[in-house]
């Protein structure tokens, strides 16, 4: 089915089990302080997981910065996920791995990571990409950017009903990413987002856990 046969099918709100959850995003600089501060971020318990994300750096840094990271998230209970990389997320035993659309393929993933991997897709606006990866085996989809962003600028601004209408067709959860701040994060979850994906927006506070702490307040 192409994207355009679909219909703004109009559906309620969905109805929600449990609260949603942040999904952290690095900043580019991981290294000296990073991870007292990341310690901190997590200590309100409300992110479920953490996803590296750094650019313009080889594997064997990233490595070397991801283990303080990696073992703060394993004792705090956060899934650690590693962003394009399925070598780094395998050489790491991390929980996980993100995709972009151009980033391989779910199937290699899983083949390669095992059948525990928490593996994740960018869809950005597109039911289609999203339902085919919920058919290749994504533990996760995430829909975006809902807000202008200087993380990962994107072109692709899709309104919140594709969150309802995703949380209400099918059991694999969403994340809502893109500029997301507890002053705007809140209909995306009532939308249907079971995950907001923040960076800046927690990263950007001189306490991180105080830009933590605004999201819990703003969802609850």
């Amino acid at each position: 089915m192409d994207e355009a046969d679909y219909d703004p099918i109009d559906f309620p709100p969905p109805k929600r089990s449990e609260p949603a959850k942040l999904y952290l995003i690095s900043p580019q600089e991981v290294g000296g302080v990073f991870p007292d501060r990341l310690r901190a971020a997590l200590d309100p318990g409300i992110a479920a997981a953490f996803q590296l994300r750094v650019k313009d750096t080889d594997e064997h840094s990233l490595a070397r910065y991801a283990e303080p990271l990696q073992r703060i998230c394993a004792d705090a209970g956060v899934a650690f996920i590693v962003n394009d990389s399925m070598a780094l997320a395998k050489r790491l035993g991390a929980d996980g791995v993100h995709l972009g659309q151009q980033d391989g393929d779910i199937r290699e993933a899983r083949a390669l990571l095992g059948p525990d991997a928490q593996i994740g897709k960018t869809c950005h606006d597109s039911r289609h990409l999203a339902m085919n990866a919920g058919e290749a085996g994504a533990d996760y989809v995430a829909f975006g950017a809902f807000h202008p962003t200087q993380t990962k600028p994107s072109n692709y601004r899709p309104e919140p009903s594709i969150l309802t209408w995703w949380s209400t067709l099918f059991e694999i959860p969403c994340v809502a990413i893109g500029g997301i701040t507890s002053d705007n994060g809140r209909p995306l979850v009532e939308a249907g987002a079971d995950f907001l994906a923040v960076c800046q927006a927690v990263w950007g506070k001189d306490d991180p856990a105080s830009g933590v702490r605004a999201f819990a307040e703003a969802l609850s």
